[in-house]
């Protein structure tokens, strides 16, 4: 067991007996009552960010969670299927579990966040950047815009739908952002 005074950042605990981990803290002592602590966590099943404030002393539960490399192999009925890339164990994960996978191509490595004592998948994560192929997109007509930042829709090679800048066209290779799908830069 540990307190409040153990708290920092990323330390990861149960919460309402789920997994959490701490983005934000901070100490308060007003100068009447008693001294309690401002959190803001990170619910580690489906990513919502909790505010909560804990009375300065009080007991937590820490958990240990794993950080681990897999590599993704394929998609079939039962989910997606990936292997560890140290031990080449295999593991099967459903949809929900995995972030953008429509942005994942078969090879592609990613991370998984293991709850230790219980080896269960928390999340699935890509890399920040992938490099993808554009398999369709519009032509860009010149003068079709008068703002330096205008979007069009594009396809990549995974199915996947993302905006692009107008200069950007079938076939070029570009990098995605997987956090927020945005358009990174054309690659060479």
């Amino acid at each position: 067991m540990a307190t409040t005074a153990d708290f920092k950042n990323g330390l990861y605990f149960k919460y309402d007996g789920k997994p959490v981990s701490i983005i934000w803290f901070q100490h308060v002592k007003p100068g009447k009552g008693p001294a309690f602590v401002k959190t803001k966590l990170r619910n580690l099943e489906n990513g919502k960010i909790l505010d909560r404030t804990f009375t300065a002393g009080e007991k937590i539960e820490l958990i240990n969670v794993e950080r681990r490399p897999y590599q993704y192999l394929y998609k079939d009925d039962m989910g997606f299927n990936f292997m560890h890339s140290e031990t080449f164990e295999q593991i099967s994960l459903q949809e929900d579990l995995v972030d953008n996978a429509d942005l994942m191509k078969e090879g592609q490595s990613v991370e998984m966040m293991f709850l230790a004592d219980e080896e269960r998948c928390l999340t699935c994560e890509l890399p920040k950047y992938v490099e993808m192929e554009v398999t369709y997109t519009e032509p860009a007509v010149k003068g079709d815009t008068a703002s330096t930042n205008a979007l069009k829709s594009c396809t990549l090679e995974t199915g996947a739908e993302i905006m692009v800048p107008l200069f950007i066209n079938q076939g070029d290779r570009i990098r995605v952002n997987t956090e927020d799908r945005s358009y990174g830069e054309r690659v060479r």
